[in-house]
């Protein structure tokens, strides 16, 4: 891995405030491109008793992003539902890396849990 230097801390928020956010596993069923996009990938994501789609700019981060399929990650849920190339994302694929720069890597539970479960 080659030298990597962390970006400065973002500000202090309340505990209320990341209590708010509404962070869950679920299982990605289904991996899609978006046609009017060159970044957007549609995934259909079982989160226990529902079923959301969320849109992910995933599409040039990985040579196969079916590759997904069937894996487990988190994503954040309770974000307003968004309008991207003609379609609704249901949530946001909790990634690390993107915003650093580097190859994003999925956020995932370290042994399975059941879909629907919280993070935090």
């Amino acid at each position: 891995m080659s030298e990597f230097t962390p970006a400065p801390l973002k500000p202090l928020v309340s505990i209320e405030a990341l209590e708010a956010l509404d962070i869950r596993v679920g299982t990605i069923e289904r991996v899609e491109e978006v046609p009017r996009s060159e970044k957007l990938m549609r995934l259909t994501v079982k989160f226990g008793d529902r079923t959301r789609t969320i849109l992910a700019g995933i599409k040039k981060e990985r040579d196969n992003s079916r590759e997904l399929e069937g894996r487990q990650a988190l994503f954040v849920l309770n974000l307003e539902p968004r309008k991207m190339a003609g379609e609704i994302s249901e949530g946001m694929l909790f990634d690390i890396g993107y915003a650093d720069g580097i190859v994003p890597a999925l956020a995932v539970p370290e042994r399975p849990v059941p879909n629907g479960a919280r993070a935090g």
